[in-house]
């Protein structure tokens, strides 16, 4: 077992991917963490006449996030060190890889149905101050594109003490999913989902909404971003309204979330289209009188509401 007491991180970071081609887990003891508190990455310590360099926990699971790997629970080696393993993650097993027929990728019966993105904390606590900044009080109609089964609605339900004097609408081209989301509400007369084609929105007569929510679907390679969002701003959104996108800024890799946006082509995180479109989007609300913030980590958070004083 590698014992990395004073080496740098890019010496470590060497061994280990030279050894992950070859093992599903390595294993190697540094200093505790716990040992010390307010010490930065980096800050060299000598123990007994040894020289160690201190780093937290996140530190090391950032790593094993970048080594594509999850962070198994460390061992007690000695009095200062423990034990620290990376496991490699199965990057087959991901529903962005699935060959699957279109309409179910998002289905019922499909790997993305596991994934519960109210109990990333990361992502929850992100989408819940976007919920604070549009001000939900003060908005009677909600309408969610891409709702699947209705995670977004599920999170509001358990904030807002008044979720029963909203009314919500869930569009999503995924019957299944629908099916499953009205399961979740069928105890909630306020909450409506239909299984659409965001396409042809027009020809459901929505009329407009106080608050327009979509989280990771106006990205969709089927639909024409730009054209798509200036729409349904222009035909669904109230003028003193609010919106919230969510752009993907993340994979869903063997049961963990992994940062970074996944463009065509390249091997590596890569965020230029995630920049472009959050950029358009925030321009053109801002044209359209919206004040706008970009906020979040694994998603993207856009919240835009209404500067307008007529």
């Amino acid at each position: 077992m590698n014992k990395f007491y004073s080496q740098s991180m890019f010496y470590i970071t060497k061994v280990l991917k030279e050894e992950l081609k070859k093992e599903k887990k390595v294993s190697f003891e540094v200093l505790n963490p716990d040992l010390y508190s307010s010490t930065y990455a980096g800050t060299k310590i000598e123990i007994e006449d040894k020289e160690f360099i201190y780093r937290s926990y996140k530190a090391w699971n950032d790593l094993a996030t970048k080594l594509f790997c999850r962070v198994l629970t460390p061992k007690i080696v000695s009095k200062y060190t423990i034990e620290i393993s990376f496991e490699k993650l199965q990057k087959e097993q991901s529903f962005h890889k699935e060959d699957v027929q279109k309409e179910e990728k998002y289905g019922r019966t499909s790997t993305f149905s596991l994934i519960n993105k109210n109990e990333e904390p990361e992502v929850c606590l992100s989408y819940l101050q976007t919920l604070e900044n549009v001000n939900l009080k003060k908005r009677k109609r909600v309408l969610n594109l891409g709702v699947n089964s209705g995670e977004e609605f599920e999170l509001i339900k358990e904030y807002y003490k008044d979720f029963s004097s909203i009314d919500f609408l869930g569009i999503d081209y995924c019957v299944s999913a629908i099916e499953e989301a009205n399961k979740k509400f069928k105890d909630d007369p306020n909450v409506k989902f239909i299984a659409y084609d965001i396409n042809s929105l027009d020809s459901l007569d929505l009329g407009d909404f106080d608050l327009i929510i979509s989280i990771g679907t106006l990205q969709s390679s089927n639909l024409d971003f730009n054209k798509i969002f200036m729409h349904i701003v222009q035909k669904y959104l109230k003028k003193d309204g609010a919106m919230i996108l969510g752009f993907p800024n993340c994979r869903w890799i063997d049961g963990e979330l992994v940062y970074g946006a996944k463009a065509p082509n390249y091997s590596f995180s890569e965020m230029s289209i995630l920049f472009k479109d959050a950029y358009f989007c925030k321009k053109y609300l801002q044209q359209k009188k919206f004040r706008v913030t970009l906020t979040g980590k694994y998603y993207i958070f856009l919240t835009a509401t209404s500067i307008r004083k007529d």
